[in-house]
């Protein structure tokens, strides 16, 4: 017969972690387990967002095992227990799809750890597909052809690898967000270089971007700050937004090199002149904007999404000038990662169950949608693949899911 320890690790690995008559607490002792514990490395209150289901309090529960988080098998029970009772997930709209001719198929692949918290996903130039294991502290690499995953541990425990980008010669950068570092891969060699960022506080890198000169771009949310990193010499430089606490988010670099950053703490996108460093910002129209993804087509202009308003918005750097689309699921929608396919706008709905995938042609201002197998839970950001080919990283889910374009 399995040990107790042994079957609630089991349970736990695969999402499903059942309650016990013997070896469940009340739930006085449960919220008390909860206070002690899950209070450590940040407020609950903070973290529990919409609640959860049964089965998701368990992947959460995971997530927090493999950041350190220890509890007996029946700590791990009343806990889990006390969390479902308090914290129930909250009804969420279901999307409004929209219908077109651009057929699509999807594919999905579990990542081996569970709990690892897939964040950014990278269709890489050799075809595969990369994520980031938040929790788990490693860089993942899926083949689409076979199937085969293959997994990178990082230096640094409990780095955070968040953003993702490759550069020129193959590597693999990423951003360690709760390492307070900068971090790149070799696949060939596995060898993982870090550069801790030069600040007398704790920064938390959150995305980047490569520009055409090989110069990795960043931003800290948080910590409110932009950083430049210089792989030839390992010189970061950080730059400071002119808004307070703007908490710079998505960030993509234009055709001549110049730097465009959204700002999720204000209704603003930021502008980076490479060459003099100095920041612009341009305010949008509706103060409740709230960005988090951006990309650039091919004229230079900016589209984002707002997260807050359930928007597809447009901005024109050189005349200022904004226009807006209500996303098809409303303004509940949430608009999330994003992503640019031959000049059309690739983007996920978090706001649904499930969610959803949405394309938005910026030349005909025509929709379509199509629901996430799985639920999608929660796409925070996208990638493109060399055949045009969309991947998202569901971070709940523990999945790299490919969306196949039909040619």
């Amino acid at each position: 017969m399995l040990g107790k320890s042994l079957i609630t690790g089991i349970l736990i690995s695969s999402g499903f972690l059942v309650a016990s008559t013997a070896g469940a607490q009340d739930a006085a002792n449960g919220k008390e387990i909860v206070n002690a514990a899950c209070n450590v490395c940040h407020q609950l209150n903070q973290r529990v967002g919409g609640g959860y289901s049964p089965e998701n309090w368990s992947k959460v529960l995971r997530m927090m095992q493999n950041q350190g988080l220890s509890l007996t098998p029946d700590q791990l029970i009343a806990a889990r227990e006390y969390l479902i009772a308090t914290y129930p997930e909250k009804p969420k709209p279901e999307p409004k799809l929209v219908d077109g001719p651009v057929k699509v198929s999807m594919q999905a692949w579990q990542a081996p750890t569970p709990g690892s918290r897939p964040h950014d996903p990278l269709g890489a130039k050799d075809g595969s597909i990369w994520y980031t294991g938040q929790m788990a502290n490693v860089l993942g690499r899926v083949n689409p052809t076979s199937g085969e995953i293959k997994e990178f541990p990082l230096k640094t425990p409990h780095s955070g690898p968040h953003g993702l980008m490759e550069d020129r010669d193959g590597n693999i950068w990423y951003t360690g967000n709760t390492g307070s570092l900068m971090g790149k891969l070799n696949p060939k060699t596995g060898l993982n270089t870090e550069y801790p960022l030069p600040s007398s506080k704790p920064m938390d890198p959150h995305s980047l971007a490569i520009d055409q000169q090989g110069i990795v771009w960043f931003t800290a949310q948080v910590g409110n700050r932009v950083g430049r990193l210089d792989p030839k010499t390992g010189e970061i430089k950080l730059l400071t937004p002119p808004t307070e606490n703007s908490r710079p988010y998505g960030i993509m670099v234009d055709s001549k090199g110049l730097v465009y950053f959204v700002e999720f703490g204000a209704n603003k996108v930021g502008r980076i002149d490479p060459k003099t460093l100095k920041i612009t910002e341009f305010e949008l129209p509706n103060k409740d904007s709230r960005l988090r993804r951006l990309v650039i087509t091919q004229d230079d202009t900016i589209w984002y999404a707002d997260i807050w308003r359930g928007y597809i918005g447009h901005l024109d750097p050189k005349t200022g000038r904004v226009e807006e689309f209500l996303s098809p699921s409303g303004s509940g929608s949430q608009p999330y990662g994003m992503s640019l396919i031959d000049n059309v706008i690739w983007y996920s709905e978090s706001g649904t169950k499930p969610g959803t995938v949405v394309r938005f042609d910026p030349n005909t201002k025509v929709f379509q949608s199509w629901p996430i197998p799985g639920g999608g839970y929660i796409v925070r950001n996208t990638s493109v693949t060399p055949d045009g080919n969309f991947a998202l990283a569901n971070s709940l889910t523990n999945e790299v899911t490919l969306v196949r374009i039909a040619k």
